[in-house]
């Protein structure tokens, strides 16, 4: 495999066994491709086709079966557990569907508490105020009305603008998004993906992320379908 900045994946697969049996699953067959760096690239692909699971591994989140991948040269693709979470603290931030905010903690702490975890790993300049950074965060996602407000008293859609804030303060180069306005109306989604192409641009992030909105698909500038585990001619 080339290496180079950005992401490649090289003849990338994974398999499951299945229980009971001697069988296996493929979920991922022979996926090749280069993201970039400071890119947007969207994966679709209809349900079970396979890209959540490309994205779990493009993230570092899962290991691969087979192949080769990297990220900015470091190579990952067969890395250990301890070795994917240092990964993810130098390079990776992830906007969950479903928010993942910590229920007894304020939008200010939600945004705070993974600078202060990232300046222990030395991912972060020690030296950086967490609080004045959090605060930066959810005045551009719109939110400095409430800081200190609980996740339970916020909407879906301000929940998801605390965890975009959250994600692009830790100042992660690459961000994965796993359809981050699957669970919003049609006007909080558009609020929504302003506010990740308006902070991707402004910060030159490489945005990666999984949606079935083709319309959000088509605003990356890069996009890789999924059918049956396969890329899509």
């Amino acid at each position: 495999m080339i290496i180079s900045s950005g992401i490649n994946a090289h003849k990338l697969s994974k398999h499951v066994a299945l229980p009971d049996s001697q069988e296996r699953l493929t979920i991922l067959d022979d996926i090749s491709l280069t993201i970039p760096l400071a890119s947007s690239f969207a994966i679709v692909g209809e349900s079970g086709s396979g890209k959540t699971t490309l994205l779990s591994l493009l993230a570092a989140l899962d290991e691969a079966s087979q192949g080769e991948l990297s990220i900015n040269g470091e190579e990952y693709g067969s890395a250990s557990e301890q070795q994917r979470t240092q990964l993810r603290a130098r390079y990776i931030g992830f906007v969950f569907q479903n928010f993942q905010l910590i229920e007894h903690l304020t939008a200010l702490d939600n945004v705070r508490l993974p600078i202060e975890i990232k300046q222990k790993q030395g991912s972060i300049d020690r030296s950086i105020d967490a609080t004045g950074l959090a605060k930066k965060y959810l005045e551009k996602v719109k939110l400095d009305h409430r800081l200190q407000h609980s996740p339970k008293q916020l909407s879906g859609g301000e929940q998801q603008r605390v965890a975009i804030a959250r994600a692009f303060a830790c100042q992660a180069p690459f961000l994965f998004a796993d359809e981050p306005t699957g669970n919003l109306d049609k006007k909080t989604s558009l609020l929504v993906e302003e506010l990740l192409f308006e902070l991707q641009e402004a910060q030159q992030t490489t945005l990666i992320l999984v949606t079935h909105d083709q319309r959000l698909a088509e605003r990356c500038g890069h996009i890789a379908r999924i059918d049956d585990g396969r890329i899509a001619l």
